[in-house]
């Protein structure tokens, strides 16, 4: 069974009549749009770089306003239930061509409807619900923003309020000063260190070479005394 005729559709229509453009040229325009929400429509209009996108938006939102004003629906609630682009009148017009000849130009026009209904049960909550969650996520998301460190740079910009945590109003000089500190009083203890160090282990080497001098003095010293008598003997 055939559907119902184009001037028989259920919805609020808005129609453009001879339009000086091509019905060809509009055709793709409207296949775009056609069973979306007003919104997303409007969002794919705006983004289109055909001409006939500027005709559509503004035949759309005659639509909706007729919708709103007249039968009393949420735009929100609107879709795009039907459109489509009709030939009008052509007007013949010629050109003058080589050797005395001529040849027809066709100056086309169409009429452009659009109908816009209100959407599905199913639909439509399914859009709420969607509506809902992003409605909760943007509250999230400011909350959050809100909370990290708001009140820090409000009590800093304004005077005479209670000042902000230490911890958050730090400086790096304030806390790289402690390191340079350490390291300036720390390389004159180590480099002291170093040279008592090196003084122990020389008086150490002293010690040690007196103490050999010493024993080899004694050991040829007990060698003479021991040779003496028997050299005596002997004589």
């Amino acid at each position: 069974m055939p559907g119902p005729k184009t001037n028989e559709r259920e919805g609020t229509r808005a129609v453009l009549r001879n339009e000086g453009v091509s019905a060809y040229k509009v055709r793709p325009v409207l296949d775009l749009i056609r069973g979306q929400d007003v919104g997303l429509a409007r969002d794919t209009l705006d983004l289109c770089e055909r001409d006939a996108a500027l005709l559509v938006g503004k035949l759309l939102t005659s639509a909706v306003a007729n919708a709103e004003n007249n039968d009393g629906i949420d735009p929100e609630e609107l879709y795009v239930s039907a459109c489509y682009a009709d030939e009008g009148a052509t007007a013949k017009r010629w050109r003058p061509r080589a050797r005395g000849r001529a040849t027809r130009i066709r100056k086309r026009s169409c009429h452009i409807t659009v109908i816009v209904s209100r959407l599905p049960t199913e639909r439509l909550n399914r859009l709420r619900a969607r509506q809902a969650a992003e409605a909760g996520n943007r509250r999230a998301r400011r909350v959050a923003g809100g909370r990290q460190g708001r009140r820090t740079r409000r009590d800093e910009q304004r005077p005479g309020t209670a000042p902000a945590p230490e911890t958050a109003i730090a400086t790096p000089a304030e806390v790289e000063t402690p390191m340079v500190e350490t390291e300036e009083t720390t390389a004159p203890d180590t480099a002291a260190e170093d040279t008592t160090a090196q003084d122990t282990t020389a008086q150490e080497t002293t010690a040690q070479d007196t103490m050999a001098g010493t024993g080899a003095e004694e050991g040829a010293g007990d060698t003479a005394t021991e040779t003496a008598p028997d050299e005596e003997k002997d004589s």
